[in-house]
């Protein structure tokens, strides 16, 4: 059987079995540690702004801080298997998302190591052989958790990077079929304008027909403008923003079934925000259509916001089936849909959207089932 990259890496560095028991018992000295170093560690992130700016300032430490935690007991206790591997490569991605620059990553491994070190020294400094197979057995599953992250921060940069000259070309193709379909478009409408005032429009069958054509002329159009706006760089509208007028206003847009009951609370208590309404509404009828089309003929569509000191944060959860995983990788791509009509750029506009209003979204399956799309915005405008 082939070795696994993981064991590539461990013979690398000669991640032996002792090294494993002096980790372990290197746990049990440490881990009554762990929170009062996820304060030094995070005390001194914050201190750059780089850093801080790429983990949205100090909101989200609370959360890290407790995850830090979890992380150094799996890192001292094991087991070290394809488990691990994995579980630190989504380490290493999520850097990538958060566009962290690795530079940070190697100094806050710097960090974890010297006050790991510093518990060593204080506990075997009258016994040299343990002081040094514990150094020596941190020292290597440190650099491994370092060759694990770049690793697959290398991979997912490169993947990013071939996703973006994909979307370069799509750009490309898009932006000349967009304009020579609206030329066919125009003539077809105009042609329908005129048949209806004809005595051919008396004729209910040929009436009902000519509704039709007009119907799928309206989808057409949409597409073609869904499209170009993928591609191109609409200037912001940077007004006054208030979300709860815009959720009011998408809503006039998306029909659900008497079945389906759509919910929102604490909309009206979040600040004013600057940004583009018109936009942002998109975003709001998007999310939405997706939502209704999931639950089908019954089910609830609901909508939670709060507001934190430097961001707002949007929760749409739906009682629908859910995303698969491996759909949930790609659903922010342009031509991804699960449908059996449309092209999959609701999605791929809704981040677009979003992203140059400084803010993110993301998806995470919704405890029982269904989905849940979390959107983060700034609550003061970037500059």
């Amino acid at each position: 059987m082939a070795e696994t990259l993981f064991e590539e890496l461990k013979r690398y560095v000669r991640f032996e079995v002792e090294d494993e028991q002096a980790l372990r018992a290197l746990h049990e000295l440490a881990r009554h540690e762990f929170p009062a170093i996820s304060e030094v560690f995070y005390d001194r992130i914050l201190q750059h702004e780089g850093a801080r700016s790429a983990l949205a300032g100090e909101s989200q430490v609370g959360h890290l801080k407790v995850t830090l935690v979890a992380w150094m007991e799996q890192l001292l206790r094991g087991p070290w298997d394809e488990e691990y591997f994995l579980l630190r490569c989504r380490i290493g991605r999520m850097h990538v998302r958060i566009a962290l620059p690795q530079h940070y990553m190697f100094g806050a491994m710097n960090t974890l190591r010297q006050e790991l070190n510093r518990i060593i020294d204080q506990h075997y400094g009258q016994q040299p052989a343990l002081l040094g197979s514990a150094r020596m057995a941190l020292g290597k599953i440190l650099d491994l958790e370092l060759a694990i992250m770049l690793h697959t921060y290398r991979e997912d940069l490169l993947a990013q990077q071939a996703r973006s000259e994909r979307l370069s070309t799509f750009g490309q193709l898009v932006g000349s079929i967009g304009h020579e379909l609206r030329n066919p478009l125009g003539v077809i409408e105009t042609s329908l304008f005129i048949l209806k005032g004809r005595p051919l429009a008396t004729d209910e069958r040929a009436t009902k027909h000519l509704d039709r054509i007009g119907e799928q002329v309206v989808l057409a159009n949409r597409i073609v403008t869904d499209l170009l706006d993928m591609i191109r760089d609409r200037p912001l509208k940077r007004e006054p923003l208030r979300l709860d007028e815009v959720w009011k206003d998408a809503l006039t847009s998306v029909p659900a079934p008497e079945g389906v009951s759509i919910q929102a609370e604490g909309l009206e208590g979040l600040p004013t925000l600057q940004g583009d309404p018109g936009q942002m509404r998109q975003v709001f009828v998007n999310l939405l259509e997706n939502a209704v089309q999931a639950v089908g003929e019954k089910g609830v569509v609901a909508l939670s916001a709060s507001a934190g000191p430097d961001r707002v944060e949007l929760v749409l959860e739906d009682t629908g089936p859910g995303v698969s995983d491996a759909i949930r990788r790609r659903m922010f791509e342009p031509l991804m849909t699960t449908k059996a009509r449309g092209i999959g750029l609701g999605l791929p506009l809704v981040k677009r959207i979003i992203e140059r209003h400084g803010g993110s979204i993301a998806y995470s399956p919704r405890e029982g089932h269904g989905a849940r799309f979390v959107v983060r915005l700034p609550s003061h405008p970037s500059t």
